[in-house]
């Protein structure tokens, strides 16, 4: 899922990360909503939330909205900077090594939060996953070639409709028919991610309640694995990755 990039990957790999890592997303952004009242990936709302403060100016308020944005946006900068260099250096496994090291800050980020007080691991939670959230949707984003993007709801929403409608066209005789099998490929990985998101949502919420911090370990756990099996292949001599 993670070596071939761009036109090189199939719908099916797409659809494959789509979901795996939209389904962590969605555990992770909305179990630290359930924990603290602040979504870490929906920088939509948070961007919204920033504007509402600033108008009403409660300047503190305002600045910690302002603060989750750019730790998105840094972490998607920092993750561009890593692929850069890799795909510089002709490095296959670059994307793997991309959330292979957001499973490693994971594991940091779970490890700082044993030890702060109470009203730090909040702020930390946040800013610390808005910056995660970042690194991944960058990866997604560049291996995909836009494609696919496991945070960003509103734009696969959009996306949704705009499929149906081409669909409801082409049935209609409006467009060209040979663009169906496009638009029906693309409906699918984007309804897929949508309701991967959701479902990992549920699912992050009741093993927050269940296990709390302990979530990120999991969530940890899982993109090591998706990371190192797309590293030791890359590694693998003579391994063929067209379904990778």
């Amino acid at each position: 899922m993670l070596l071939r990039q761009g036109d090189a990957r199939s719908h099916a790999v797409d659809r494959r990360l789509a979901c795996s890592l939209a389904a962590i997303a969605g555990a992770l952004n909305t179990a630290a909503f359930h924990a603290v009242g602040f979504f870490s990936a929906n920088m939509t709302g948070n961007v919204s939330a920033l504007s509402d403060h600033a108008a009403a100016a409660d300047w503190f308020a305002s600045g910690f909205y302002l603060s989750i944005v750019l730790a998105f946006v840094v972490g998607a900068g920092v993750s561009t900077l890593l692929i850069n260099a890799g795909r510089r250096r002709q490095l296959r496994s670059i994307y793997a090594i991309g959330i292979m090291a957001e499973a490693l800050l994971m594991t940091a980020l779970a490890l700082t939060e044993l030890f702060l007080s109470p009203h730090q691991k909040g702020p930390a939670l946040i800013l610390g996953l808005s910056f995660l959230m970042g690194i991944q949707n960058a990866v997604v984003t560049r291996i995909s070639d836009a494609r696919v993007r496991t945070t960003h709801v509103s734009g696969m929403s959009t996306d949704i409709g705009i499929e149906l409608s081409m669909l409801l066209d082409i049935a209609r005789g409006h467009e060209p028919t040979e663009e169906a099998a496009s638009y029906r490929m693309k409906l699918r990985l984007h309804t897929q991610t949508v309701l991967s998101f959701l479902a990992g949502g549920v699912v992050g919420v009741l093993l927050y309640q269940s296990i709390g911090n302990q979530l990120l370990f999991a969530a940890a756990a899982i993109l090591f694995a998706i990371a190192g099996s797309a590293i030791i292949k890359a590694h693998m001599p003579g391994r063929q990755t067209s379904a990778t």
